[in-house]
């Protein structure tokens, strides 16, 4: 267990972290019981229930299910009814909304909520909403490629940053996916059906052979012939540019590949993380405070909080793994980067909707330094793993 590994200070400083976010989110739940946020700004919880679509008002915003799944992982460290109270509000309004969804996101948005309240609760129709969003993610498959496909349905070219060539999106996926894998995996263990499962491992196949460096480093985006399946280019995408190492990037592949080991026990996967690990430690600041890009130069300084908590979650999980000296090298670089977070730029006024205050949507884009939802989502699921209190929803 995590917990007996730490330093009786690192066992201090998590259970006092716990309760701090208890405090804080107990005041923020209730301001925010009818929204989906996705950020804080000037302290205030945005609702992307209500954002602007394609074809008009939508609810299914990518981050739509993390703000659910940091209420379900606390009401089960807590038993605090409140907390499942407004995290099955999340549900009612993403459920019927599934068949809007043109991306892999299905992954994040429903394993935090349907399937996270069935692990919890056992609540049948949860069991069968994240069935009903497996069977839609599976059908994003491309056999000739052996991935799934990242967005929409048709085969135009989108620019994804400015001034950057464009994406041939019928033949595009992205390191992103990794993560939302577990859905599939989940779902075969559920019901049954390994096709599933097949699935997940051919993509992640196809991500280890295409997106992971010979150094550790991977690519965002890949792009494929969508017929012939033949590999065609990379794109920086959210990273600094084409080549670099996009920290948030490294995140997904780092704890999508422990992930998919946790669920296969194929080796394979375990020394892809390993690789992607190796790379991330060697790359960490002094300071613990992790850059948007491993390779963004030192002006302007761009952090993202996102990428360093969700690697941490990779890094504690991956830490129980594998040897027990190699295990103390993640589990203490996974501890860095949280107490770096906590001291340099946690927020714990109750008067204040975010925790998290330095992460980044994308190098290139907007939304820079600030509080995002899915920060905070693997900031409390880290602190919770090392307590031994997480669910494991990935």
């Amino acid at each position: 267990m995590i917990y007996e590994k730490l330093t009786l200070k690192e066992q201090g400083w998590a259970a006092e972290t716990e309760k701090k976010i208890d405090e804080k989110l107990k005041a923020v739940r209730e301001r925010s019981e009818k929204k989906i946020p996705s950020e804080a700004k000037d302290g205030v919880h945005d609702d992307k229930k209500a954002m602007e679509g394609p074809s008009g008002m939508t609810r299914t915003f990518w981050t739509n299910g993390f703000w659910a799944g940091m209420l379900w992982q606390m009401y089960h460290a807590t038993k605090d009814e409140r907390y499942a109270e407004i995290a099955r509000y999340t549900e009612s309004v993403l459920n019927p909304c599934l068949l809007e969804i043109e991306s892999h996101d299905i992954g994040y948005l429903w394993l935090p909520t349907s399937v996270l309240n069935y692990k919890i609760t056992g609540n049948e129709q949860a069991k069968a909403d994240g069935l009903t969003a497996a069977k839609w993610l599976a059908g994003r498959f491309n056999p000739a490629c052996g991935f799934i496909r990242a967005w929409g349905s048709g085969n135009e070219a989108l620019p994804l940053v400015k001034d950057a060539p464009p994406i041939h999106i019928a033949g595009a996926t992205i390191i992103d996916c990794m993560l939302n894998l577990p859905l599939l995996y989940w779902a075969s263990e559920t019901s049954g059906d390994a096709r599933f499962r097949l699935i997940a491992e051919e993509h992640a196949f196809t991500t280890m052979k295409y997106f992971v460096r010979g150094d550790g480093s991977v690519i965002h985006i890949g792009e494929f012939d969508p017929v012939s399946g033949e590999f065609v280019t990379d794109h920086g995408g959210q990273g600094y540019g084409k080549g670099s190492a996009w920290t948030r990037g490294q995140a997904w592949g780092l704890y999508g590949f422990t992930a998919s080991y946790k669920h296969t026990r194929r080796p394979e996967f375990l020394e892809t993380a390993q690789k992607i690990a190796g790379y991330f430690i060697a790359h960490i600041p002094e300071d613990g405070l992790i850059p948007s890009d491993f390779c963004q130069p030192k002006e302007p300084h761009v952090q993202d909080d996102i990428g360093a908590c969700a690697a941490a979650c990779g890094l504690l999980e991956l830490s129980e793994l594998v040897p027990e000296e190699e295990g103390a090298v993640y589990l203490n670089a996974a501890v860095k980067m949280l107490q770096a977070i906590n001291e340099s730029s946690a927020d714990w006024n109750p008067d204040t909707d975010g925790i998290t205050q330095n992460g980044t949507a994308g190098y290139h884009l907007p939304g820079r330094n600030q509080n995002y939802i899915y920060a905070d989502y693997f900031f409390v699921e880290a602190i919770l793993k090392l307590l031994g209190k997480d669910v494991f929803v990935w």
